[in-house]
C-alpha cells in the first residue's frame, strides 16, 4: 500500500466510481480499477460492495478511507513544509459566520497584502461542522468559538467576544426573573451563542415558548427589530449594524460575558500558510490593545 494507492481509492469514493475517478486522475478506467483490486488484494479484505457497475463502500474501505484522507493530507503538507516555507498555494479557512463578517474584513486584507501568492477560499458554519471539515482534511484552518474538546485539534486564541443579548428598543425589561423573552432567535444546533442563550433561559429556571432558527445575523437582527424575539451574539456584530439604536443590549451576568475564538488546526501539522494567519492575527490583536489603551488613558 502506498500514497498513489490511497490516491486512487479515495479519488473513487469521492466521485461515486471509477469512472469520474479515472477522468479526475487522468488514467485510463483499467488502471484505476486495477489499482483498487491491487490495494485489496495487499490489505486481504474487499473495500467496496459491488452493485453492477455500481460501487458502494464495504465496512473495511469506511475504515480505510479515514486514514486514507489523513495520510494524504499528512503527506501534502510535509511536502509544502519541506519545500517552501513562504506561504503560496490555496488557504482554505472556515469561520463562523459572526467571525466572517465582523473580525475576519481587517486580518484578511492584511494578509492578503504580505502574502500575494495565497489564495484565499471561505467556509461558514458552527464550530460542530468546521471541525469535522478540518478532520477531514477539507479545510486547513478555522476560527471557531471555545471549547475544542476535540484532541486531534491545536489552537491559539484568536479573538475574544463579549456575547450580548439583543431584543427590539421597546421591547419590555428582561432582567429580572419571569420577565424571559416568549421566543429565542438562534442559529441551528452546534452554534455556540445558541448554546449561551440557552444556559442564560436555563439558570433562570425559564424556557422560550417558540424557538426561530434562521441562517444569517441580519435575518436575526431583522426579526429582534420586528419585536419577534431577542437574539444573542456577538457585540462586535452590533458596530456595523446600521439599525444598532433600535435595538436593546441586555449583558450577560459575569463570568458568562465573555466568548474567546480560536484559530484551530490539525494537530502536528505545520503549514505556512496557517501559520501566516495567526501571526497577521496576533499582530492585529496587538494594535486592538493599543488603541483600547490610548482612548481609555493606559498609553
Amino acid at each position: 500500500m502506498d500514497l498513489s494507492d490511497l490516491r486512487v481509492f479515495s479519488a473513487v469514493v469521492a466521485e461515486g466510481g471509477v469512472t469520474r475517478a479515472a477522468e479526475r486522475l487522468h488514467r485510463v478506467q483499467s488502471n484505476v480499477s486495477t489499482r483498487i483490486r491491487q490495494l485489496e488484494d495487499d490489505l486481504g479484505v474487499p473495500l467496496f460492495v459491488r452493485e453492477g457497475k455500481r460501487l458502494h463502500l464495504a465496512p473495511a474501505g469506511r475504515i480505510l478511507l479515514d486514514y486514507a484522507e489523513r495520510l494524504l493530507s499528512l503527506a501534502d503538507e510535509a511536502r509544502a513544509a519541506v519545500q517552501d516555507t513562504v506561504p503560496r498555494g490555496v488557504l482554505r479557512l472556515g469561520a463562523m459566520e459572526s467571525t466572517a463578517a465582523v473580525r475576519l474584513p481587517g486580518p484578511l486584507a492584511d494578509y492578503s497584502r504580505r502574502y500575494p501568492d495565497v489564495t484565499l477560499e471561505l467556509r461558514t458554519g458552527n464550530p460542530t461542522q468546521l471541525a469535522t471539515a478540518l478532520l477531514a482534511g477539507e479545510i486547513d484552518a478555522a476560527l471557531v468559538a471555545e471549547p475544542v474538546a476535540e484532541a486531534r485539534i491545536d489552537a491559539v486564541v484568536a479573538f475574544e467576544e463579549e456575547p450580548v443579548i439583543v431584543t427590539a428598543a421597546d421591547h419590555p425589561p428582561i432582567d429580572h426573573k419571569g420577565a424571559a423573552p416568549k421566543t429565542m432567535i438562534v442559529f441551528e444546533h452546534g452554534c455556540p451563542h445558541r448554546r449561551c442563550l440557552e444556559a442564560w433561559y436555563a439558570d433562570r429556571g425559564e424556557m422560550p415558548e417558540r424557538v426561530v432558527e434562521l441562517r444569517s445575523y441580519h435575518a436575526m437582527l431583522g426579526c429582534v427589530l420586528a419585536g419577534m424575539g431577542a437574539a444573542l451574539l456577538p457585540k462586535s456584530v452590533l458596530d456595523s449594524f446600521p439599525e444598532s439604536r433600535r435595538l436593546r443590549i441586555w449583558p450577560l451576568p459575569p463570568g458568562n460575558d465573555r466568548l474567546r475564538t480560536l484559530l484551530v488546526w490539525r494537530k502536528g501539522t505545520t503549514l505556512s500558510k496557517v501559520n501566516g494567519l495567526a501571526d497577521v492575527i496576533r499582530a492585529e490583536g496587538g494594535e486592538a490593545a493599543q488603541r483600547e489603551h490610548k482612548e481609555t488613558g493606559f498609553a
